[in-house]
């Protein structure tokens, strides 16, 4: 996947295949490598993968929010030269996906969500993981999944810096109270943009009843489940999930 990031003024980022544009958007704890199965399957079915590396902890913290986010991205859509593109993410990711389709229409031809932020926030839990306290952080980041196993030595180490570092922590901090604060439920049923939803009936941190509620204020959404699946669909199921969308996307023709 390193041999794929680019750097280029003030983005980096990860571009794959050609065809259609699909811009992922990682969520707050993840990295680009969450959506190793996409990078690796969608290119050869005729499309472009890209992942923008988000500015979460660069920003000023007065800049840091979902709304600064999403207009990184466009600057992001507007930088690659594209009209038209499908957006893909996954939980603060889908959120930013969803706000940027609302403030930018025009340039989403699509969108695609999975343990998407937005309605319902219980992304940082009932308590959020302590500075130091590597078995707790450990716990977290397990039961972001239905399979344990999936959060690897290497996610714990991920997430155990990121919440060690005082900087990462205040803005951390920022993001979810800028992810309650943006809350989407008066948005959603004006939005047109045809959207597939994806989700883990086994999702803890946006639960089922979660991906419902998407589903009845989007104007133009199909709603696919993944059974024994958590909050990173494309992580736990790569391969049904990429079946998945695939099937939605020649059914819409995109």
């Amino acid at each position: 996947m390193k041999d794929h990031l680019r750097q280029e003024g003030k983005f980096t980022y990860l571009e794959k295949g050609e065809g259609t544009p699909i811009v992922i958007l990682h969520g707050l704890m993840g990295g680009l490598s969450n959506f190793d199965g996409v990078v690796d399957y969608f290119p050869e079915k005729g499309y472009k993968v890209l992942i923008p590396e988000l500015p979460l902890y660069s920003m000023s913290l007065l800049k840091t929010s979902v709304g600064t986010f999403a207009r990184y991205l466009k600057e992001f859509i507007d930088y690659k030269g594209y009209e038209n593109v499908i957006l893909l993410g996954n939980s603060l990711g889908g959120h930013i996906a969803l706000l940027a389709t609302k403030m930018f229409p025009e340039v989403v031809k699509a969108l695609v969500i999975t343990g998407s932020s937005g309605l319902y926030e219980n992304a940082m839990g009932e308590s959020y993981p302590r500075r130091g306290d590597y078995e707790f952080i450990k716990k977290k980041a397990e039961a972001v999944f239905y399979d344990p196993e999936v959060a690897t030595k290497e996610i714990v180490d991920e997430v155990y810096e990121t919440v060690g570092d005082r900087n990462k922590l205040v803005k951390t901090l920022a993001i979810a109270k800028s992810a309650i604060r943006h809350n989407m439920a008066k948005d959603l049923p004006k939005m047109k943009t045809p959207t597939c939803i994806i989700w883990g009936k086994n999702d803890t941190v946006t639960p089922p009843e979660v991906a419902e509620d998407f589903d009845r204020l989007l104007p133009d959404s199909d709603l696919y489940w993944i059974d024994k699946c958590g909050h990173a669909a494309m992580m736990e199921h790569p391969e049904e999930f990429n079946q998945l969308l695939q099937k939605w996307f020649e059914e819409r023709k995109f």
